[in-house]
């Protein structure tokens, strides 16, 4: 009897047993497969307002598929960037290094993480910490990426000599040239050491500058100027012929430097032979006043000579200003006054670069940060 019931009861059990097992599963399929649904519509939800330009809906998105999926690395990456193009730098910084302690992550994904951890450093303006993540990227492919965006950290922080070791490294690496952006580094050096007293220091410097470009003016304007301060008048003026042959484009910053450089009749002559010739290249108003400098009774009808050639009120300012006897009806003191507020911001430089204006001459663009983005010609038009 009791073999009986044993037996019985494991009969009314198997089935039972298999019942609650088949309806477990099920119940297992249906969640699984509900969140597999859901984590891909939150995905697509995600990507769609991306597209829109929809950043905080997008970021939503991602984050509940993130909750649904947290092992997958390419949702921390896009909610990484988004964070960063938000300037909400401390998340996406979190998610960066959220990444990096993961053991299973691939050798390409951690370097992945590592480059998207130290941009959000360098968005964020923490130079040091961004300096040490792009260090970590060397040998890897983002190497390059890693040495430009430490050139820019150098230049943003004024550390030029470690801005030409990542320069030459550039170089090396077949990735251009930065030659030109050297011989700048090496004349930023040079103001530096002027700053010290250091004279010998900064000539070395404007002349390796010179080696390294040859037809960039900065070093020999700079060294001009420095020939001059010791009372070596004429070889200052030497050093601005030797620029003027070599970049002739660069005339119109020299032409009130030769003016004050021209103290014997020999050096006026010079001088004057050398501006003419400039201005026969192409009107330029700092030509045409450093022309009306060495010879005041011809500044007038130097003056009308460039306002034929290039219709500019801040000319009829010069102009009025040199002899405003010639035009009674604008010689009134307020008159005169109008003019030249009009005239000033039309005397401009303009980057070529990203159109940023100013009235002095930059050797690094303050918009655009790019180098000897400023033409030597100044804009005048109406």
């Amino acid at each position: 009897m009791s073999l009986v019931f044993d037996i019985t009861t494991l009969l009314w059990l198997l089935p039972l047993v298999f019942a609650l097992g088949w309806i477990a599963s099920r119940v297992d399929i249906r969640q699984w497969r509900r969140s597999e649904q859901q984590a891909p519509k939150a995905y697509f939800r995600g990507l769609n307002f991306l597209l829109n330009e929809q950043q905080d809906q997008a970021i939503d998105s991602f984050i509940e598929a993130v909750q649904h999926d947290p092992e997958t690395s390419e949702l921390h990456f896009a909610l990484g960037n988004l964070f960063r193009r938000r300037g909400e730098y401390d998340r996406a910084v979190r998610v960066h290094e959220h990444l990096l302690a993961r053991s299973d992550l691939s050798n390409a994904d951690r370097q992945r993480a590592q480059h998207g951890l130290a941009m959000d450093f360098l968005k964020a303006g923490l130079l040091d910490r961004a300096e040490g993540a792009f260090r970590k990227l060397e040998n890897t492919p983002f190497a390059t990426e890693a040495q430009l965006a430490l050139l820019a950290i150098f230049e943003r922080s004024r550390d030029w000599e470690k801005a030409i070791e990542i320069a030459k490294r550039l170089e090396s690496g077949e990735q251009g040239s930065f030659r030109v952006r050297r011989a700048h580094y090496h004349c930023e050096l040079a103001d530096v050491a002027l700053q010290a007293g250091q004279t010998d220091t900064a000539m070395a410097a404007l002349e390796q500058a010179i080696q390294l470009a040859p037809e960039s003016p900065r070093a020999y304007l700079a060294i001009s100027a420095l020939q001059a301060a010791q009372s070596e008048t004429s070889a200052a003026l030497e050093t601005l012929f030797k620029l003027a042959r070599r970049a002739p484009s660069a005339t119109p910053l020299i032409a009130q430097r030769l003016v004050g450089l021209a103290t014997t009749p020999d050096a006026r002559d010079r001088v004057r032979q050398q501006l003419q010739s400039f201005d026969q290249l192409g009107p330029s108003l700092d030509v045409t006043l450093a022309l009306s400098a060495l010879d005041a009774a011809e500044a007038t009808g130097l003056l009308v000579h460039h306002l034929e050639r290039t219709p500019s009120l801040a000319t009829v300012a010069q102009l009025v200003k040199q002899d405003p006897a010639e035009v009674p009806a604008l010689n009134h003191p307020l008159v005169s006054q109008a003019i030249n507020r009009a005239a000033a911001p039309l005397t401009r430089y303009r980057c070529a670069a990203c159109g940023f204006e100013a009235k002095a001459y930059f050797w690094q663009c303050p918009g655009c940060q790019s180098w000897d983005s400023f033409p030597a010609r100044r804009v005048e038009e109406l």
